[in-house]
């Protein structure tokens, strides 16, 4: 007789898993975008009034990097971080937002022409509430747990966490630029 999966577990595997690990990868997609362009986050940074020097940049996603590799290796702790970290990004987002300062990019991707949108803000903040959860309920939620749940599960539940951070970045990067592109070009000023 084989034991019955855990009550947060779906076929075996994580409920949470798939927007976990769509977090982590989009985590360091963003990563990779500080380190090698860190122009654009560095300027986000400076434009809301915070330190924004290209070594602080760097060091931020040299930090992104290793809170996705160790929350992906479900080292504890690890998944509280990122959720802290999803929740750090709402918060600049929010803030951004609310003081309607002029800021052609939110800095995530090292894009110069990615403002911040409320659908930004829910991106983040969904995959901050994820991260918390598995960092509350604990369990398989990482690389182990797509390993421990068969071959089937975890090319499923693996090919799905990609596709849920390639719509998550497609939401952060093409929705912005589809909103001005659709926004009616400024009437010219008449000559009286």
């Amino acid at each position: 007789m084989t034991a019955a999966p855990p009550a947060h577990s779906v076929l075996g595997v994580h409920a949470l898993l798939v927007p976990h690990v769509a977090g982590c990868l989009l985590l360091l997609v963003a990563a990779r975008a500080k380190l090698l362009r860190p122009a654009s986050t560095a300027q986000a940074l400076r434009t809301q009034g915070l330190p924004s020097a290209t070594a602080l940049v760097r060091l931020l996603g040299a930090a992104e990097v290793a809170l996705a590799v160790a929350a992906l290796a479900e080292v504890p702790g690890a998944a509280a971080l990122v959720a802290c970290a999803y929740a750090a990004f709402t918060g600049f987002v929010l803030l951004a937002l609310l003081r309607r300062r002029p800021l052609s990019s939110c800095g995530c991707f090292g894009e110069p022409d990615l403002p911040p949108t409320a659908a930004h803000a829910v991106v983040t903040a969904l995959l901050a509430t994820a991260a918390a959860a598995v960092a509350l309920t604990g369990g398989a939620a990482g690389v182990p747990g797509l390993v421990g749940a068969g071959a089937g599960a975890a090319l499923a539940a693996g090919a799905a966490a990609v596709l849920v951070c390639w719509l998550a970045l497609l939401a952060l990067t093409a929705l912005p630029r589809l909103v001005a592109a659709r926004r009616p070009a400024p009437a010219p000023a008449s000559g009286a």
